[in-house]
């Protein structure tokens, strides 16, 4: 068969994309982002949910079998729209099958929508289901609790990320979990592409086991060879607060896990029957014990762990860095600016490049601090960084004697910045 996945690079997409790729499949990977590539698609195409209209899609959906469509997106921030992505993006999606003769289409749901919609989140991925079951076409909508897997996107990159906390906070209010495992998953939609398998059908996929957060991340470090972390409850005020700052990192571009969706979806929790799962598949979901059995924790899994925390902080750090560098410089360092430029001997030039150096530094904060402009950003100041270290050394060879060595300092913040590019990318 020829399927197009939509969200090709997804957790969900990217496993379904090698594993369709292994069958002889040939694939379509849809992408979020241009210059993007899928080593397991026959061919890749950059298509925006946010903006997709129905004539791009029937372009794109030319000569293929089915669609399985992987997109989602947590919360609106500067770069998604739930309800554009869940909901008409979809809808467009699901009306240029119908044109392009596609009659076969998997759509990834939640577990819960149809029974509550505390958020947008859930809201438009129930708007999205309702579309394609009024439609005439073979759907079939799958509806995952939280997914875990080998790779880390997403919960599965939380769960790695909280194990590697020697002190695990406790999120209040957050309801049971029935985690899935991301093989399971990808397995039921391998068998619904088969031509004999039912249609018209919407299937909650969870996993055997019901957990709280805190035993799933207990379960996550044992795995990793760690010993039990001392627990404590978030007071709600500082949870609420970390819900609030992540909504900020989403305004940014960033995709934090935690935000206010995830606080509204995870008070009413992931829980359901794999009864009709089974009963329509034949799949008996593992549980998270078989799982974790199967593949034992690595070196890169536990490097993964203990950078994941690390890495908001550089991203935090960085911005703060530079453009307080810049607001210094214009106001409480001005004078020492301007009288180390004069012993460099700039003359009249001194107090405009105190000036110049100040709001390059703040224009390189400002581009890393968003998520579109952060490769930007980083190589801006790895350029910046470097032409200050060369500048010095030739205009004040003696601050690399400094005691608070000004000059030798400029090492570990490019190397920092290296780090920075290395860990950029989320998946």
């Amino acid at each position: 068969m020829k399927v197009a996945v939509v969200g090709a690079t997804g957790l969900i997409g990217s496993a379904l994309c090698a594993r369709l790729a292994h069958e002889g499949h040939q694939v379509l990977g849809v992408v979020h982002r241009p210059n993007t590539t899928c080593f397991a698609c026959t061919e890749t195409v950059s298509l925006n949910m946010n903006e997709a209209g129905r004539a791009d899609w029937i372009t794109v959906l030319e000569g293929c079998d089915a669609v399985v469509n992987c997109a989602g997106a947590l919360q609106d921030s500067a770069t998604e729209d739930v309800f554009s992505v869940h909901a008409k993006g979809a809808a467009a999606l699901f009306a240029a099958c119908a044109r392009a003769g596609v009659r076969r289409v998997i759509h990834f749901s939640a577990i819960g929508v149809d029974r509550a919609q505390p958020s947008e989140f859930s809201a438009s991925k129930l708007a999205g289901d309702t579309t394609l079951m009024a439609s005439e076409l073979e759907w079939v909508i799958l509806r995952p609790s939280v997914v875990l897997g080998a790779p880390v996107f997403g919960a599965s990159a939380l769960m790695r990320g909280l194990a590697a906390l020697p002190w695990l906070p406790s999120m209040p209010n957050t309801a049971a979990l029935q985690p899935v495992q991301l093989e399971d998953v990808v397995s039921t939609v391998v068998y619904f592409l088969r031509a004999d398998s039912p249609s018209r059908l919407a299937l909650d996929l969870p996993g055997p086991g019901t957990f709280s957060m805190n035993e799933l991340v207990a379960k996550y470090r044992a795995w990793m060879g760690w010993p039990p972390a001392w627990r404590f409850e978030l007071p709600s005020a500082l949870a609420a607060c970390l819900y609030r700052l992540g909504d900020l990192a989403g305004l940014l571009g960033w995709r934090p896990p935690v935000r206010s969706n995830a606080e509204k979806e995870m008070r009413r929790g992931a829980t359901g029957d794999p009864a009709a799962w089974t009963a329509a598949t034949g799949i008996v979901p593992a549980g998270v014990d078989a799982a974790l059995l199967a593949r034992p924790a690595t070196v890169q899994d536990r490097w993964f762990a203990g950078v994941y925390w690390v890495k908001p902080l550089i991203f935090v750090i960085l911005p703060f860095f530079w453009i307080m560098t810049g607001i210094i410089s214009l106001s409480v360092g001005w004078r020492s600016g301007v009288e180390l430029m004069l012993v460099a001997g700039a003359g009249s030039l001194s107090a405009p490049s105190v000036v110049a150096g100040a709001l390059a530094d703040m224009i390189v904060g400002a581009l890393i601090a968003g998520r579109r402009t952060a490769r930007y950003g980083l190589l801006l100041a790895l350029a910046l960084a470097g032409f200050y270290g060369i500048a010095g050394s030739i205009l004040r060879p003696d601050l690399w004697a400094e005691p608070l060595g000004p000059l030798m300092k400029i090492l570990p913040i490019m190397l920092l910045h290296m780090i920075a590019l290395a860990i950029l990318k989320e998946r």
